[in-house]
């Protein structure tokens, strides 16, 4: 009898060890490599589509979130339109001083513009202020016209552009932004543009950190004043911050740009298809707060 009961507790007993679940955890090298980055990203819970936060100085990727998906850019595309002027401002082919006239195409673009009139003249620093400020698509297209003749010609050098800098998911049909099926980017191609034009052209902070202007329109009419409030809030917000664009379209939804500078470290924080406007700033500052 005792014999049988023994033989029943070992039973027993081998039969809970096997049951048992087993309390094994994976160490950090366990973990590949794209399950770190979703816990991380788990941890932000981001609402925007798309997302990265790349240091500036190394273009290194701090966090990111479905960072080549291929979505529509909306006017963070005019971070390459500004390049494009700063690269040949650079080259001396004009200055912020010499005088753009406005051609009928320009005058006629919808969507977010200054209302530039047919040959109304403005000069170039001007125009940049009215597309980093206030993101408009008629300055945008008559500084694409002056630079290289004609807008088609402008977009050209645009992708040529981008793929030298390595913006494999990227095609651009516009210089502005508007939607178009074959207009197209992601969060890690507008951050390697966003980087290049904030690491050689660092003044261009001196008219993205503008919260309000005032333009003047010369016109045959007269002159008149234009009031500009930028549409990046962070501007008032955010310590360090330089920059650097917005942009918001019905399939966009809202996209956002926004880099900033603290004890001597850039960040580029990039969101797109954020669901509303107050997302796509709350969690490019959350963003920056993770890399800061």
């Amino acid at each position: 009898m005792k014999k049988r009961l023994s033989i029943y507790l070992l039973l027993f007993l081998l039969l809970v060890s096997v049951l048992q679940p087993m309390n094994i955890q994976a160490s950090p090298e366990d973990l590949s490599q794209d399950e770190t980055s979703e816990s991380e990203n788990d941890s932000l819970k981001l609402e925007s589509t798309s997302a990265v936060l790349m240091e500036g100085s190394t273009g290194q990727i701090i966090y990111e979130k479905n960072k080549d998906e291929q979505l529509h850019p909306a006017s963070i595309t005019k971070i390459m339109t500004l390049l494009l002027i700063y690269e040949a401002l650079d080259e001396g082919r004009f200055t912020l001083d010499d005088e753009v006239t406005v051609s009928e195409h320009a005058a006629s673009l919808g969507g977010s513009q200054v209302f530039l009139e047919p040959n109304e003249v403005q000069t170039v620093e001007t125009m940049i202020k009215c597309i980093a400020v206030v993101s408009a698509n008629d300055a945008s297209v008559a500084m694409a016209e002056y630079v290289a003749g004609t807008e088609e010609e402008f977009i050209a050098r645009m992708n040529t552009r981008a793929k030298e800098l390595g913006m494999n998911n990227t095609n651009f049909v516009n210089s502005y932004g508007l939607d178009d099926d074959n207009h197209y980017s992601t969060a890690y191609d507008v951050a390697l543009m966003s980087r290049e034009l904030i690491s050689r052209f660092p003044e261009i902070s001196n008219y993205s950190t503008i919260w309000m202007d005032t333009i003047i329109h010369k016109t045959k009419k007269g002159e008149s004043e234009f009031g500009l409030s930028n549409t990046n809030r962070l501007v008032r917000f955010y310590k360090g911050i330089t920059g650097l664009k917005t942009g918001s379209t019905g399939l966009a939804k809202y996209c956002l740009s926004a880099t900033a500078r603290r004890d001597g470290m850039d960040l580029i924080a990039v969101v797109m298809a954020s669901p509303t406007t107050k997302e796509r700033f709350n969690e490019a500052t959350k963003l920056l707060d993770y890399g800061f």
